[in-house]
């Protein structure tokens, strides 16, 4: 993607040929920075400070993060304390995990020699995969939109999307912002309701500041508008992302999709997750077994902005000594998913779909669930 005009990544390689550049997304949207990490702890660090967050982009960090424990000390012992420190920083995303136990299936028959260089090249071709897996997901998302855009005979398509699931989340293109760029560029009239996404105000920060940079038009709507502009017609498909699915297609993304999904079910609107294959637990059948991390009060009972002066400063909303429950994530039921959006196609939210579409990826399964069909077909594509 472009900021202003200039390709740009989430994560790169600096030229000095090993140290590792981000853009530190906690001073989004007021100012563009971005930071060098050097070791494996300041890459976990980034992690569970949210430097670098969205499932994609953690999976990438981690794995460079092993990188540069590599270069310090290619032993197993730091391999196996590296990835321990690393895996620790956030629990939800499922890539994270993945994309530890990908480098250590590599890194482990490795000589001590080799493993700088092969670690090296293992997080490049990572990063790659990732970011012709968003690509893709933007070609058969786009099947989507089109088909709305079809309904609207010419008037923009109204898309509603939860927390920041666009370029920012990956290494590039974005998840469920994909198929908005790519309509976007063809020249389909698309306009995007962005929830703000308390309490870290990722929509709001994120979302609009990457959308706006790249030319489509979009609107900052208060978590709990959605179901109002749905109720009036104002909402043609929803578009989320994901952090971890499950096999059967239980998906849990930021703390408030489920409320969403909810209103869109009740609404007859079409809720398509975008889930690339890495955040797809195959292990796992039910979103109840997915860990939902609990952070810090403090992103609740603050927020952070920029003063008439220009100044970023932090402010409090609640008095003093006020307990805060700060639950990061939720799980969205199958049942109430249209369809998810995947690399390999449009699939159905049930264990069938999911396995139709990865049949190499599958894992067998013990387990038996009841799979209801969606409120909206999918779309073919």
């Amino acid at each position: 993607m472009k900021i202003d005009g200039r390709a740009q990544r989430t994560i790169w390689v600096e030229s000095d040929g090993w140290s590792v550049g981000i853009i530190d997304q906690t001073r989004l949207p007021h100012r563009f920075v971005t930071a060098t990490l050097r070791n494996a702890e300041d890459a976990a660090r980034a992690i569970a400070g949210m430097q670098v967050r969205g499932a994609p982009l953690i999976g990438v960090t981690a794995a460079y993060g092993l990188c540069l424990a590599m270069r310090d000390d290619a032993s197993d012992a730091s391999l196996a304390n590296a990835s321990a420190r690393i895996a620790a920083a956030r629990p939800t995303a499922v890539n994270l995990k993945w994309a530890l136990e990908r480098m250590a299936r590599v890194l482990g028959p490795c000589g001590i020699a080799e493993r700088p260089a092969r670690a090296y090249r293992e997080a490049a071709a990572i990063a790659e995969e990732d970011v012709a897996i968003n690509e893709a997901i933007g070609r058969h998302g786009l099947a989507l939109i089109q088909t709305a855009a079809a309904k609207r005979a010419g008037g923009p398509v109204n898309i509603l999307t939860h927390c920041n699931a666009g370029w920012l989340a990956t290494v590039d293109w974005g998840t469920a912002t994909a198929p908005i760029y790519l309509a976007h560029d063809r020249g389909i009239p698309v306009h995007v309701w962005v929830d703000e996404t308390r309490p870290r105000n990722q929509g709001a920060a994120l979302t609009a500041w990457e959308l706006g940079r790249h030319g489509v038009p979009h609107t900052v709507i208060a978590d709990n508008t959605g179901g109002h502009l749905m109720q009036r017609g104002l909402v043609d498909l929803c578009l989320v992302g994901t952090d971890r699915a499950t096999a059967a297609g239980d998906v849990a993304n930021k703390i408030g999709t489920y409320l969403k999904a909810l209103a869109a079910f009740d609404n007859g609107v079409p809720f398509y997750v975008a889930a690339p294959s890495p955040s797809i637990d195959w292990s796992i059948a039910s979103g109840a077994d997915i860990p939902i991390e609990e952070r810090a009060g403090s992103e609740v009972s603050e927020i952070a902005g920029r003063d008439a002066a220009g100044n970023i400063v932090t402010v409090a909303l609640t008095p003093p000594g006020t307990a805060v429950a700060n639950y990061a994530f939720d799980v969205t039921p199958a049942r109430l998913v249209t369809a998810l959006v995947t690399e390999r196609g449009v699939a159905p939210a049930t264990r069938a779909g999911l396995a139709a579409m990865f049949p190499d990826r599958v894992k067998d399964s013990s387990f038996t669930r009841p799979e209801r069909s969606p409120h909206v077909e999918p779309v073919e594509t």
